[in-house]
């Protein structure tokens, strides 16, 4: 089933000519998670939905514990608890389907399918989302593996809770763990807003992101991710957040995100790109647009968006991480075997 990789490196793009013939069905993936990709085109080649190539590709790295950032038994809480957001989103009918927080389950983004087809919701959170989980017949489970909870153990006891997501408090959350209180001081202020530090790249902060066209022409995008390390609990990032971590819209095309989600989901990367591309911008005028509106104010951020339009032409922009490229995975009808490419960041 697996095949020998092949690896572009891409410092132009758009990747497929605007002027050839519609490139479908097709399958991208943020970084180098190939076991979802292939999953993914084995759905669409066999003429399955985008929505099920999105779900199927996701769960293979919900399986699989992606790069220790998405599914079960890793990026603990501070409570030393695994929770996942996920999303996936119906490019035809402008439907959503996303969880956040989720607890005691393991299929996330299978779960956020469940949302888009059997509520008239678009996001359930928290505990309520896993009893929904439960109605829908998923399985409750322990999220917390050895490898999780020694991640946790060290990073609380050995640690001191450093780093961490807390700032303008008592006591000083740079030195000490919580229970914090909020403080007034205006000096603990400042200090506690420059000495925050907490890490952010590809092993923190990260997602996967799918887009993806049926041989149809129906476009779905979808994210899942176990969020940020040692975050408080009931954060939710911009993965489960429509028009940030991941849109579609089948009269443009559609897009998603990976990074700090803290930072990007201000913006709504995804969406951004998808309204360029709509007012006529190529994949990589869109998603460099993106990446820019972000970086313009948050120069140190790290990120990245990947786009395709309708067509079939895709791209990717990046930001922050140093000089390392990031990948992202292609498998469409105009290549035998997936691809690996790479772009360079700002």
């Amino acid at each position: 089933m697996f095949k020998k990789i092949s690896i572009l490196f891409v410092f132009s793009l758009p990747l497929i000519p605007l002027n050839c013939a519609l490139n479908k069905p097709i399958v991208i993936t943020t970084w180098n998670f190939v076991n979802s990709t292939i999953s993914a085109w084995e759905v669409l080649k066999g003429g399955g939905t985008a929505l099920d190539a999105i779900e199927h590709g996701a769960s293979v790295c919900e399986d699989q514990q992606c790069d220790g950032t998405v599914g079960y038994g890793g990026s603990p809480d501070e409570d030393g608890e695994t929770t996942l957001d996920a999303l996936i989103m119906d490019g035809r009918t402008m439907n959503v389907g996303a969880v956040g927080a989720l607890r005691r389950i393991k299929n996330a983004i299978a779960v956020a399918r469940h949302v888009l087809e059997n509520t008239k919701h678009s996001i359930l959170v928290g505990s309520q989302a896993t009893q929904f989980a439960v109605q829908m017949g998923f399985n409750e489970q322990s999220l917390t593996t050895p490898e999780s909870k020694k991640l946790w153990t060290t990073w609380a006891n050995e640690n001191n809770c450093q780093p961490n997501f807390w700032m303008n408090v008592e006591p000083d959350p740079n030195k000490y763990c919580g229970p914090y209180h909020h403080v007034y001081d205006k000096t603990v202020k400042r200090k506690s807003k420059l000495q925050h530090n907490m890490k952010v790249d590809r092993y923190n902060h990260d997602t996967i992101g799918m887009v993806a066209i049926d041989k149809n022409g129906d476009i779905a995008a979808g994210t899942s991710t176990n969020g940020a390390k040692y975050k408080i609990p009931g954060r939710i990032g911009d993965s489960p957040i429509p028009g940030s971590g991941a849109y579609a819209d089948n009269e443009v095309g559609a897009a998603t995100a990976t990074g700090d989600g803290d930072i990007m989901l201000r913006f709504l990367p995804s969406f951004l790109a998808v309204e360029e591309m709509r007012r006529g911008a190529t994949p990589l005028n869109a998603v460099e647009t993106a990446i820019k509106r972000i970086a313009k104010h948050y120069s140190n951020f790290m990120g990245a968006v990947i786009a395709v339009n309708k067509n079939g032409n895709y791209s990717a922009a990046c930001h922050g991480l140093g000089d390392l490229p990031f990948p992202f995975v292609v498998y469409d009808s105009s290549n035998k075997e997936y691809q690996i490419h790479k772009v360079k960041c700002s």
